[in-house]
């Protein structure tokens, strides 16, 4: 985390008018000399008022980069051979992956039937939700 001060209004010219971050992180344009009222928090802003700049780590980046899985869950509901049927039509699975996800999901309560980005994850499991099927979506481990 990086700190830095600066006044906002001297930076753009302007000397009526400052933009402060009061104590809870918001944002507020008051004058100078008049204090700042926000929810209940008075501030009175000063010419030099530090502000906090955060920088991301290198260690977010790489966690965002992590792809997400499609679960597909039992239910006591949808048959196996339906389950089976809308796994090759939304994935284009053959029949036997297709079989062994739907056996997965019956024997041991749950399958990864896909992965990728998180839009493609959503996509999958809206998809799975428009054919009856219980489906959630995770970071890969």
């Amino acid at each position: 985390m990086t700190t830095s001060s600066y006044d906002a209004a001297a930076v753009r010219g302007h000397r009526a008018l400052a933009i402060r971050v009061n104590s809870i992180g918001g944002m507020v344009a008051a004058p100078r000399d008049q204090p700042v009222r926000v929810g209940t928090i008075d501030t009175v802003p000063t010419t030099l008022e530090p502000v906090q700049v955060d920088e991301p780590d290198l260690d977010e980046d790489a966690a965002a980069d992590r792809p997400w899985i499609v679960l597909v869950w039992n239910d006591p509901i949808n048959l196996m051979s339906y389950v089976t049927h809308v796994f090759q039509k939304l994935f284009g699975y053959s029949l036997e992956k297709a079989t062994a996800l739907m056996l997965d999901v019956h024997e041991k309560g749950r399958a990864v039937v896909a992965s990728g980005t998180r839009e493609e994850a959503e996509m999958h499991v809206f998809r799975l939700h428009e054919h009856s099927l219980w489906a959630t979506m995770e970071h890969d481990t």
